[in-house]
């Protein structure tokens, strides 16, 4: 942490696990020989953040101690707040191949260069019903997360990681910003408070207003899109990143607002969820979150603000960031403005909110959504992708 940081990060340590220079060759030299798991989609993604410092104080896949605290507390072994595990999974046909190794080499697929070396501090039996009660609340595999679990091996290597290099992409690259570099950037703006917003879809009036709510009382905002894996009927991420830079080259002050990519992959376990992407954003540098209706909720698996409950249950001081709630958002014809129930006196006949089954209905149709719910541009934008699709 740089003592000009306004937040330091969780843990108190801004966690950093890139080898270079000599430590780098000489890790590239021994991950050749090692015994090598291919990791999946998701694990992949946890790789990225762990290398970066996003799951900071972590500095590996946790162990099986850390795994039940969590899953039980909400809290690792050493008292800190947490609210997911993050383990990498085996099958047993990857155990008996690594058998009494010191040390695997993670690869993004088959035939593939090293991307981490893992040394093996244990490997222990995964307790799915747990997992699954203990992170979504439910064993339903209807629930994509659920789902992703029952698929992923029946064991969990645990050890420290040290990273020959991130994992590769091809698109966004000027906005994919490690937590240093989001730092850096809030340092050079001179932000001494600045709020993050956590989305996996396009930007409408309703994200754009609790937006300019939060913006009104912090020097910044970063909107923080999650890039990494969604579900299938998920807008794809080309997609949404037009539509968040039609909206900020036309509605957001250029001084007071920026992009940045979270290359995590979505659980969709809404309240314990909130909390994993709030501790993330304290670790990019962010003194405040936004925490809204159903955040990274499925389906009807959680209630509508159980998101925000779930923050009463941790002392303050045991996230360091402020979650800012915030109700439902629409726009009101009498109020002639974006509203929500706690300022708005008018009944549902003046509001104007649309379910997103209408909204892919009009979309599909070629239709912009009322402007009141909409911005033009990012209806044209998604008007255009689904004819393409």
């Amino acid at each position: 942490m740089n003592d000009q940081d306004p937040i330091a990060p969780h843990g108190g340590t801004l966690v950093n696990l890139l080898a270079e220079g000599a430590e780098a060759e000489a890790l590239a030299r021994r991950a050749r020989n090692l015994p090598k798991v291919v990791v999946s989609p998701r694990e992949l993604s946890d790789l990225e953040l762990l290398t970066v410092g996003a799951l900071s104080p972590l500095t590996g896949f946790q162990g099986e101690r850390d795994y039940r605290s969590v899953l039980e507390t909400m809290h690792l072994e050493n008292g800190l707040a947490w609210s997911i595990p993050v383990t990498l999974s085996l099958d047993e046909e990857a155990v008996k191949r690594i058998g009494g190794a010191e040390a695997v080499a993670l690869l993004a697929e088959e035939g593939g260069e090293p991307l981490a070396v893992v040394e093996v501090a244990e490997i222990f039996r995964r307790d799915r019903e747990r997992e699954a009660l203990g992170v979504f609340g439910t064993t339903d595999l209807a629930h994509p997360g659920v789902k992703a679990l029952a698929e992923a091996g029946d064991f969990c290597l645990a050890g420290p990681v040290r990273a020959l290099r991130l994992p590769e992409h091809r698109d966004f690259l000027e906005y994919r910003l490690t937590p240093a570099q989001t730092r850096a950037a809030f340092r050079e703006r001179g932000w001494r408070t600045v709020v993050g917003f956590q989305t996996r879809n396009p930007i409408h009036r309703a994200h754009e207003y609790i937006q300019k709510c939060a913006l009104e009382i912090v020097d910044g905002l970063l909107v923080h899109p999650l890039m990494g894996e969604t579900k299938e009927d998920d807008v794809p991420a080309h997609v949404r990143m037009a539509c968040y830079e039609a909206l900020f080259a036309g509605y957001y002050p250029k001084d007071r607002a920026m992009i940045s990519i979270f290359p995590a992959a979505m659980r969709y376990a809404g309240p314990k969820e909130a909390i994993w992407h709030a501790i993330c954003r304290k670790n990019y540098g962010c003194t405040h979150f936004i925490v809204g209706r159903d955040h990274a909720g499925v389906g009807s698996y959680y209630g509508t603000y159980d998101a925000q409950k779930i923050f009463e249950r941790f002392e303050p001081e045991e996230l360091g960031i402020t979650p800012l709630m915030f109700e439902h958002a629409f726009w009101c014809n009498a109020c002639e403005g974006m509203a929500s129930v706690k300022t708005c006196p008018h009944g549902e006949e003046s509001r104007i909110s649309l379910s997103g089954t209408r909204v892919r209905e009009m979309l599909r149709r070629g239709e912009r959504p009322p402007i009141e719910f909409s911005r033009p541009e990012v209806a044209d934008i998604l008007i255009a992708a689904m004819k393409e699709r």
